[in-house]
């Protein structure tokens, strides 16, 4: 069996490959006209309603969510639906190569809170893997920039990865780690659903899904980048702590480059091979950074 580093590990891989299937799903329902703000809206009811699925075969039981984690678990959803607010209105204000290349600063976020308020110690390992993703991610988003960036655009990129951050933090810290991952994420997913509603005025201006194929992406929209990468992660903070899996993520743009060149034909530049080799090492330090805290 695996021990408590190594499924913790394992799941946060899960958490960023899953996460970075994203535009699998999201570019097909973009390409027919939805945008942004209905599209985040039916990915997380659609999750919601699945995550629901999953507690209703698990037992009636796993749905009784305690009162005291209530105000928590609803902050919670707040935090996972900005997060994804403020991702996607930066869209429309700068590069999403420099965009994805700045999200990732939330490692270091998640870092910093944890090392000022929590004062957890950081290895020489997990300090250099974060470094070198952090490179990495930026040299491979920096392979198909145009370069557009505004002020108000980094603005909302930051405010992104801080609510991320936060959000990793919370799950690690605060009673909301002895919830099960299943409600945990099910509650959270159903609470962010209010916030997406108001860019919509709320429910007003929301977008009918146009075709069953649209549908179908939703619903692999609610599935993997949302439902499981959210679970997973929930998972792996538990096991690792929120540092070792937000860096990680940085498997995320990497899984989502490859979707690109696969899927959508893209090309594969230098820069994404170079940018690509530094997030693979920055992976392989920070699982053998555990392995030595392990032992």
């Amino acid at each position: 069996m695996f021990n408590n580093q190594s499924k913790g590990i394992i799941f946060a891989v899960l958490a960023a490959i899953t996460y970075g299937m994203n535009p699998l799903f999201g570019l097909p329902l973009y390409a027919e006209g939805m945008q942004p703000p209905s599209v985040l809206f039916y990915r997380f009811f659609f999750a919601s309603l699945l995550m629901a699925g999953v507690l209703f075969i698990s037992g009636k039981d796993k749905f009784h969510l305690p009162r005291r984690y209530l105000i928590l678990t609803a902050t919670a959803g707040i935090l996972m639906a900005l997060t994804c607010l403020f991702w996607f209105f930066s869209f429309s204000l700068m590069d999403s190569g420099i965009g994805a290349s700045l999200l990732f600063v939330y490692p270091v976020m998640v870092a910093l809170i944890m090392r000022i308020f929590f004062k957890e110690k950081l290895s020489a390992m997990t300090v250099t893997g974060m470094v070198t993703a952090v490179a990495g991610v930026a040299i491979l988003c920096s392979g198909s920039s145009g370069g557009k960036i505004t002020t108000a655009g980094v603005v909302l990129i930051m405010l992104s990865a801080l609510t991320y951050a936060v959000y990793l933090v919370m799950v690690k810290t605060t009673c909301l780690r002895e919830l099960a991952p299943a409600a945990l994420t099910f509650y959270a997913m159903l609470f962010s659903l209010p916030v997406f509603l108001i860019p919509l005025r709320m429910g007003i201006d929301l977008q009918a899904i146009p075709s069953c194929k649209a549908l179908l992406n939703a619903a692999g929209l609610a599935l993997f980048p949302s439902l499981c990468s959210f679970l997973f992660a929930a998972v792996a903070i538990h096991a690792i702590g929120p540092t070792g899996t937000a860096v990680l993520g940085a498997l995320e743009p990497v899984t989502a480059v490859t979707i690109g060149i696969v899927v959508f034909h893209e090309k594969l530049s230098w820069l994404n091979c170079a940018g690509i080799i530094l997030i693979l090492a920055a992976v392989i330090i920070v699982i053998k950074g555990n392995q030595q805290i392990k032992r």
